[in-house]
């Protein structure tokens, strides 16, 4: 789908080649059936807040007895290129949500950011010169940013952010090795993580980036390791026997985990 298109849902001329906004009360509704864009995307929604990113795709359902209230702003990938806009792009992770990870707004919340769609709009409006890209660019980042605040907020007191997702995660992971769970149901794994906090894997794995800077991936397998020392050191469980309890496939599976990590195999770790 092309800016064109966007613009055509909501009866109205192109204002730009790479942004559309506006009010969803004028668009048609077919424009809800399918919101793959193929762009990035923010709408509000009565008092939800909902994002999309480019080829993700979802749908809203409507009350059809009454108009949509609210705003979408769509934007393509290029506007980011070489710009303001792009090099802060880093911190709007909230594109990694899943659709239906929508956060409730309230009144002043809703605001704020009904405001902002505006501003886009009236600079959209207005005849071209050479200060206006730059103008819709700061417009886009005020938005965003008002954005991600609002979903920090509603984030803010779950376990998978800020200084409570280090221990968190850790509790999580040995409680799960601890208890057999791994040699019934497997290692885990990003994806495991992340379902446990209702996030999905990307924002879960841009959580722990952000907050425990390195990999999710890096840290879950961390956990794996400290659990294969601890048994090693602290049982006489064969290493057939410990990586079983670890959810490894094969005890080799596990020495070339343990050697790659540590640069020993379990029994030299646990002779020395």
């Amino acid at each position: 789908m092309n800016i064109d298109t966007i613009y055509r849902f909501f009866h109205q001329p192109t204002l730009h080649p790479m942004v559309a906004v506006g009010e969803l009360s004028r668009a048609d509704l077919s424009l809800f059936e399918n919101l793959d864009f193929g762009m990035y995307c923010v709408i509000l929604l009565g008092d939800r807040l909902y994002t999309l990113r480019p080829g993700q795709q979802a749908s809203l359902k409507l009350d059809y007895a009454e108009r949509p209230r609210g705003w979408m702003l769509a934007f393509h990938p290029s506007l980011l290129v070489k710009a303001g806009l792009g090099r802060d792009f880093y911190m709007f992770d909230f594109f990694d949500r899943e659709f239906d990870e929508a956060p409730d707004l309230t009144l002043q919340e809703r605001g704020i950011l009904a405001a902002c769609y505006e501003t886009v709009l009236s600079e959209l409006l207005q005849d071209p010169d050479y200060l206006t890209n730059h103008m819709i660019r700061l417009c886009i980042g005020r938005l965003l940013s008002c954005c991600k605040r609002f979903f920090e907020r509603r984030y803010a007191a779950r376990p998978s952010t800020g200084r409570n997702l280090g221990p968190a995660i850790d509790t999580m992971i040995d409680t799960y090795l601890s208890s057999g769970s791994a040699a019934q149901q497997g290692q885990p794994n990003v994806a495991w993580c992340a379902d446990q906090f209702h996030l999905s894997p990307n924002y879960f794995s841009s959580l722990v980036r952000r907050e425990l800077h390195m990999p999710a991936q890096e840290y879950i397998q961390g956990k794996i390791l400290d659990a294969a020392k601890r048994l090693l050191l602290t049982t006489d469980m064969s290493v057939g026997e410990i990586a079983e309890e670890l959810g490894f496939s094969y005890p080799n599976h596990f020495t070339r985990f343990f050697k790659a990590k540590t640069g020993r195999s379990p029994l030299q770790f646990r002779k020395n």
